[in-house]
Formats: C-alpha cells, sequence, structure tokens
C-alpha cells in the first residue's frame, strides 16, 4: 500500500487511518505526509495505547512532541465520529474482512472524504486460508468469510466512489507443522470471529481428520498456507445528486482569455 501511494498526486492535510490496530501504518504516512495530521481510529482502545509512544520526560515539559503524536479515537468504523468532508485520504490496512458487511464503513469514509479525497485499503480475498477450510470441512466457519476482488469494486460504486482501482496478489507461506501455523495466526490476532465457528472444542476425530488433511498438501516438506491479499484505491467525486435523488447539473463558465 505504500508503495502504490507514489503513484498518488495528493498532499493530504489530514489523514485518517480506518483500523489502525497497534498503529504499524502510522510511521510510514508520517514520514511520506509530515505536515498532515494523522487520525488513528480503531474500535479496540487497547490497540489503540499499545501503539502509543509517550514524549519523554523532558520533551513533555518542553511542549514537545505531542504535535507528531497521531489522535487516537475508539469508535466503530461504520459510525464514524467525524464531520462530513473532514479527511483528505482515509487510510484502510485491512479491516474490512473483519466486518460482517464492509459497506457501512465504505459509506462512512465516503461521507468523511473531502471531494477529491482518497479512499486506499487492502484486504483479504476468498482464497486466504483455502487449505484449512478445505482440510476441516466439518460444515463449520473455521475462516472469516472474505468478500471477491470483483463485488468489493461494485460495493465502492454503490458507496459513490468514482474510478475504483482493484488488484491483488497470492502470497503463499509455508510451515514445518500445523502447529506453528495456528501459532503465527493467533500471534496476529486471527482468528475466526464468525458465528458460524464452532464454539465448542473440537472433537477428537474431526481434529485428527482435518490433521490428515492437511498433511496430505504437504508439498517438499512443507505445509502451504495461501493469502490473498486485495488492494484497492477509490475517489470521491463530486457529488451528482442532492440528498434527496435530485440530479446536479453544473454550469461551468467558460473561462476568459
Amino acid at each position: 500500500m505504500q508503495e502504490r501511494l507514489d503513484f498518488v498526486n495528493l498532499e493530504p492535510p489530514r489523514i485518517l487511518d480506518l483500523g489502525c490496530s497497534r498503529g504499524g501504518s502510522l510511521p510510514g504516512l508520517a514520514a511520506r505526509y509530515p505536515a498532515a495530521e494523522l487520525l488513528a481510529l480503531d474500535l479496540a482502545p487497547a490497540m489503540l495505547m499499545t501503539g502509543r509512544k509517550a514524549p519523554a520526560g523532558w520533551q513533555r515539559w518542553l511542549g514537545m512532541g505531542q504535535r507528531a503524536e497521531p489522535w487516537r479515537l475508539a469508535a466503530d468504523a461504520a459510525q464514524l465520529p467525524l464531520k462530513s468532508r473532514s479527511a483528505t485520504m482515509v487510510w484502510s490496512n485491512l479491516l474490512l474482512h473483519w466486518l460482517d458487511d464492509p459497506i457501512p464503513a465504505l459509506a462512512e469514509s465516503y461521507r468523511v472524504l473531502e471531494v477529491g479525497g482518497l479512499l486506499m485499503f487492502s484486504t483479504l480475498g476468498p482464497d486466504t486460508l483455502k487449505e484449512l477450510r478445505s482440510a476441516f470441512s466439518d460444515g463449520y466457519a473455521h475462516t472469516q468469510r472474505f468478500a471477491d476482488m470483483h463485488d468489493l469494486g461494485d460495493m465502492l460504486i454503490g458507496c459513490g466512489f468514482a474510478d475504483p482501482v482493484m488488484d491483488m496478489e497470492v502470497i503463499t507461506l509455508t510451515y514445518d507443522d500445523i502447529g506453528a501455523m495456528f501459532s503465527e495466526l493467533r500471534a496476529a490476532g486471527s482468528s475466526c470471529a464468525m458465528r458460524a465457528r464452532r464454539h465448542g472444542l473440537t472433537g477428537r476425530r474431526s481434529w485428527a481428520a482435518g490433521l490428515a488433511a492437511y498433511e496430505a498438501m504437504r508439498k517438499d516438506g512443507r505445509l502451504p498456507v495461501t493469502f490473498e491479499v486485495i488492494y484497492g484505491h477509490a475517489w470521491k467525486a463530486a457529488p451528482k445528486q442532492t440528498p434527496d435523488g435530485r440530479a446536479i447539473v453544473r454550469f461551468d463558465l467558460p473561462r476568459r482569455g
């Protein structure tokens, strides 16, 4: 996502990091846009506090360090506590697949963006963890529900965005054993939050069958894990309708001289 900003001609005075988690994107955004005000928003206050860096005592005494620290907001991405047209860029790294429905968050992103503002996001696509779903095919959900790239593009247009650009890449990690894979997924907070997941312990027989099915996928002595990473961006163009549905017709005067 950071590399894709090389092709964007924008100097945003205010950037909203939507679903910032521990704030991993903030240093890169601050370095690229040193004059921008950064807003870091996440649903979990603990995530916001984990990523916060307090200035040293002498910096506080001299009044230094506060300006560089982003504003941190604990709020729902589907109900942003921000005024309309108050941000120039909405940046969202790996948030959308955690939402039951991405559309409210996309609609809120559109609302808070200025005309000419940019939404840039990444999320995970349907092939993510496909090996895990295939191995543990016991009728329960073992991964999140991941939206297709083309469906996300349609959602952007439906929310009013213009010129959406979508692309994806497939990354395959490999592990010595399934325990190492699960440990890394848990450490990244990537557990399954679906209601259709198993809420009790997996039975010994079902667990053994799943392990055997996964072991059958081993290649060159390693277990594969697929991640389909989707990247998207879109712009907020001038509205073509009023909120009550009436068409807006603009008359641009010709330039003199």
